[in-house]
């Protein structure tokens, strides 16, 4: 086994965009009518849609830091951590530009929507958390695998305390970051926790590659912890309360869907690493490495960023199901076209972005100020 790429991630993160395009295509435009949970087939597509969040956030805490790990074993991590903060400011920054409208603005309307916290705002601040971690357990990744599998645990047992937490006394900016009462779509509690159990998997996958057996074992923990944490883990939360009359547990057995959700993400490494040796420089891992350019294409078409015209805005809930699904599958479509031959955009961006990082750099040198 080829140790030094875990081809198996990208078609992970293939899978997850392009859940995530049809997902948001969907959802926006198709006639409310029709999301009925007691249409077989809106059920069916709505619970896998379920899948994508979590998904992509695992991924994102298992690729960040096994590569820090490799990283650190060439004794290079100081600077993949400069690059994975580059790399997390980048991504809050981008998740704000994505919701301006320039047109707003030109005409004196200011729209508090530019502040709400959607995933790439979410990843970025957890990535800069991952990074602290690792710094404060340098010397010892299995106590930072065991820290983050704590973390992760009470990121998803303590969701019923933060639910529905408003901060009313706190400003909008930072508030977003813990509430969805503002209009956020994704809040660094509980998504962190889905970071956090991706980062004890990179350990695994860094630390014992060579094991005999490794796959297999990896696969069958894979199986049976996804077939656990769906079927079982209710349970499991129920006899905690028993056992130790923590009302908690039993509050968090009641609206399951953080543990159950992460059992799906499991079966899904198990599905695409079982399979990996076919995926090898297929067209699903090069989707797989080019999810921040199909993102933000895709965020573009759909809501319009910066001009506001976007699908939402001329399609908004008005196509039939046929519709939809042929829309969906278009527009996946159209969306990897336009990443693969219309322009490198992850080039532009961290083109652009390393320029401006430059002159900030040789502007505090002229100003006598050194670096942190």
């Amino acid at each position: 086994m080829n140790t030094n790429r875990l081809y198996f991630i990208d078609a992970v993160r293939a899978f997850a965009i392009l859940m995530m395009l049809q997902g948001h295509f969907i959802d926006t435009l198709l006639k409310p009518i029709y999301k009925d949970t007691s249409y077989t087939a809106f059920n069916i597509w709505f619970y896998f849609r379920g899948i994508t969040a979590p998904t992509f956030f695992t991924i994102s805490g298992l690729v960040f830091l096994y590569l820090l790990f490799k990283a650190k074993a060439k004794g290079t991590d100081k600077k993949r951590i400069k690059k994975g903060l580059t790399r997390g400011l980048m991504l809050i920054g981008i998740g704000y530009l994505l919701r301006l409208n320039l047109k707003d603005w030109l005409s004196g309307y200011f729209n508090y929507y530019i502040l709400v916290i959607d995933v790439l705002q979410c990843i970025g601040l957890s990535l800069i958390i991952l990074i602290g971690l690792y710094l404060l357990t340098r010397k010892n990744s299995g106590v930072l695998a065991f820290i983050l599998f704590i973390i992760g645990f009470v990121c998803f047992i303590t969701e019923p305390l933060y639910r529905t937490i408003t901060l009313e006394g706190v400003p909008q900016f930072f508030a977003n970051y813990m509430t969805i009462a503002n209009g956020s779509i994704f809040t660094i509690l509980p998504w962190f926790g889905y970071m956090a159990y991706g980062g004890v998997i990179a350990t695994i996958f860094f630390k014992y590659p060579h094991k005999p057996n490794f796959k297999k074992i990896v696969l069958t923990g894979f199986i049976s912890s996804g077939i656990f944490l769906i079927f079982l883990s209710t349970f499991a939360l129920h006899e905690l309360y028993y056992l130790t009359d923590f009302e908690l547990f039993e509050r968090s057995a009641n609206y399951n869907y953080l543990f159950t959700r992460l059992g799906n993400v499991l079966l899904l490494f198990a599905f695409f690493y079982a399979f990996e040796n076919f995926l090898k420089q297929s067209i699903i891992t090069k989707i797989g490495e080019k999810t921040l350019s199909i993102y933000v294409v895709h965020f573009i078409i759909i809501y319009g960023s910066f001009t506001g015209l976007g699908l939402k805005r001329f399609l908004d809930k008005s196509l039939e199901p046929w519709q939809a699904i042929a829309g969906a599958i278009t527009f996946m479509i159209s969306v990897c076209l336009i990443v693969f031959y219309g322009g490198k955009t992850n080039a532009f961006i961290y083109k652009h972005l390393r320029r401006f990082l430059h002159l900030v750099k040789n502007r505090k040198t002229d100003d006598g100020l050194d670096e942190a």
